[in-house]
């Protein structure tokens, strides 16, 4: 069984699952400048979640962070390799859109990277359209930007 639950940005679960998509993604696009704009931090995400296995141990996470108004921007959703598949990632974007619901917030926004097929495969199959980018993701030749109205 999988739970989602909302986490203090850090707790030893997330810091771990952060540092392994950022390991990750530094390996897809071969250098560690892949991501425009201010990293997110504790101080400016709105949620935090984790996913846990039954054994509790931390195998996904996700976050939102205000953008202004009524949208907020999904950041550092990840599931580690092993997991995916098995609707971890589905689990950890519901939470995050429940918990933008519950906060007032109407329009979830998102970035990815030309070199994550698999998320933009998974955001367009979960009702993500393709918008064109936004804020620090503008001049970003490799950012591919989606939003969802809740």
């Amino acid at each position: 069984m999988i739970t989602v639950e909302e986490e203090g940005w850090d707790t030893p679960a997330g810091a771990q699952l952060r540092a392994a998509q950022r390991a990750e993604l530094d390996a897809r696009y071969g250098n560690s400048s892949h991501e425009p704009g201010m990293p997110p931090s504790g101080e400016d995400m709105l949620v935090f979640v984790v996913a846990r296995d039954d054994s509790s141990v931390g195998i996904g996470c996700g976050g939102l962070r205000l953008l202004g108004g009524e949208e907020a921007e999904i950041k550092r959703m990840y599931v580690i390799p092993a997991e995916r598949g098995r609707g971890v990632s589905i689990a950890i974007l519901r939470k995050l859109e429940e918990s933008a619901r519950a906060h007032g917030i109407r329009t979830l926004k998102l970035e990815t990277g030309s070199r994550q097929l698999d998320a933009v495969r998974f955001y367009e199959r979960e009702g993500y359209t393709r918008i064109e980018p936004f804020g620090p993701y503008v001049d970003a030749l490799t950012s591919i930007c989606y939003a969802r109205t809740l």
